[in-house]
């Protein structure tokens, strides 16, 4: 190409031949497969024109600030890069929505844009492993949704098993099976509020919450209409809230997993019942053990020197709670 060197990029352990240079700003498209644009695609459900998007970008902070930063530096540190012949900026969108608006205060100024040209034929596998090098391996500009958008349909769409995924970006496989997971869900109970993203990561990553999911399967849908309709109100409840009210069990949990008991309810009464309270929780899960008809049989069968060593730690044990007890009921 006219005014354009070559250059070698590596990517996946292979080199690829790119063109260096510059071309009008104006016959550039943004990409829509790109995690930041893709999130704002499904904030409807309508896929936007290449107006919209450029319009959503030009509010975006971000945004603001790379015009200064193109501004003080009269132009691009790093050029946007090109898909071939088809003008799509797989990466830079922002990039490119910021010159279209210095572009508008100086069409002649900011006409041109520089850009780095793949070749027309790469493997969209590659693409998406080039963007995954940019915002996950490298600056991590993409918000956990975006990543986890990315992985999902990297999983999806190309099939690329999960263990590939996380050596192509080196994150730990469970840590790319849960962000996928979150995804999913929140895909297949179609929420489409990015913002709500911390909510539904509570959710899915509490193994408490894991096993009452299990008993109630109704629990989800209810979880997802609490947090949509402001019921959960932050995501911080899910973590401490929600975590309580699985803690506690019982009938406090199924009083809310039913929906006879709202949220705040069922968190007051798990709270009095001692759920969240490490104390409480260690001296409970102490008294079910001894309590329990098979501890009681394995201890009176006992013989010997086992038997005696047992009689001197359940002394102790029992010297020990009475002193506590007269000093808790003094202090209550």
């Amino acid at each position: 190409m006219k005014g354009f060197t070559e250059e070698k990029l590596t990517l996946r352990g292979e080199e690829i031949i790119v063109q260096v240079g510059a071309m009008p700003q104006s016959d550039l498209l943004f990409y829509l497969e790109n995690p930041r644009l893709y999130s704002l695609v499904r904030a409807d459900g309508i896929e936007p024109s290449q107006e919209d998007i450029e319009e959503a970008l030009t509010k975006k902070e971000h945004v603001r600030q790379l015009i200064k930063s193109i501004e003080i530096n009269g132009g691009l540190i790093d050029p946007v890069i090109v898909l071939g012949d088809t003008n799509i900026v797989l990466e830079g969108n922002s990039r490119l929505a910021a010159y279209r608006i210095l572009a508008d205060r100086d069409p002649i100024k900011w006409g041109r844009i520089k850009v780095k040209i793949l070749p027309s034929d790469i493997p969209e596998s590659s693409v998406f492993a080039l963007l995954g090098e940019y915002h996950i391996i490298g600056k991590t500009d993409w918000a956990p949704y975006e990543q986890a958008g990315y992985l999902y349909r990297r999983h999806e769409n190309h099939k690329v098993e999960i263990p590939i995924l996380a050596s192509e970006i080196g994150l730990p496989t469970r840590a790319v099976n849960h962000l996928i997971h979150v995804y999913q869900f929140m895909v297949e109970n179609k929420e489409k509020d990015v913002n709500r993203w911390s909510y539904y990561d509570e959710y899915l990553k509490s193994n408490k919450i894991k096993k009452a999911r299990e008993d109630y399967p109704e629990l989800d849908k209810l979880v997802v209409k609490q947090i949509k309709s402001g019921g959960i109100p932050k995501a911080v409840d899910v973590r401490e809230g929600l975590k309580k009210i699985c803690e506690a069990g019982g009938k406090t949990l199924h009083k809310f997993a039913t929906g006879v008991s709202d949220f705040e309810d069922s968190v007051t009464t798990a709270e009095k019942r001692g759920a969240g309270d490490s104390d409480y929780q260690r001296l409970k899960k102490f008294r079910d053990w001894i309590a329990n008809d098979n501890v009681e049989d394995e201890l009176l069968v006992s013989t010997g020197e086992a038997r005696k060593r047992c009689i001197f730690e359940l002394d102790k044990i029992k010297k020990r709670a009475d002193l506590l007890l007269n000093k808790l009921r003094k202090e209550s």
